[in-house]
């Protein structure tokens, strides 16, 4: 059996239940037809959080917790001594 990562090979018809107030939000935002494509944008995501969450374990677990300055340290890395989009939406 050949096996994929997230958002490759061919696609598979599954059945999953939602409530109903979830399904009419979605198709509020996409329409009928764009359904399966929202809910495998969606799954793709959390697969890409739930990753990223185990790294964060992993290192926390070896390291330590991360502190407060570590992740400032890291933003100002990333964007700038001025701050960074952080709390951004």
């Amino acid at each position: 059996m050949t096996t994929f990562p997230p958002g490759d090979g061919p696609t598979q018809s599954v059945s999953v239940s939602f409530h109903a107030g979830t399904i009419d939000a979605v198709r509020d935002r996409v329409g009928k037809r764009g359904v399966s494509a929202y809910v495998e944008n969606a799954v793709q995501r959390q697969i890409e959080r739930d990753a990223l969450d185990m790294l964060i374990r992993d290192h926390e677990e070896r390291h330590g917790t991360i502190t407060e300055e570590e992740i400032a340290a890291a933003e100002a890395e990333l964007y700038g001594e001025s701050g960074g989009t952080r709390n951004a939406a």
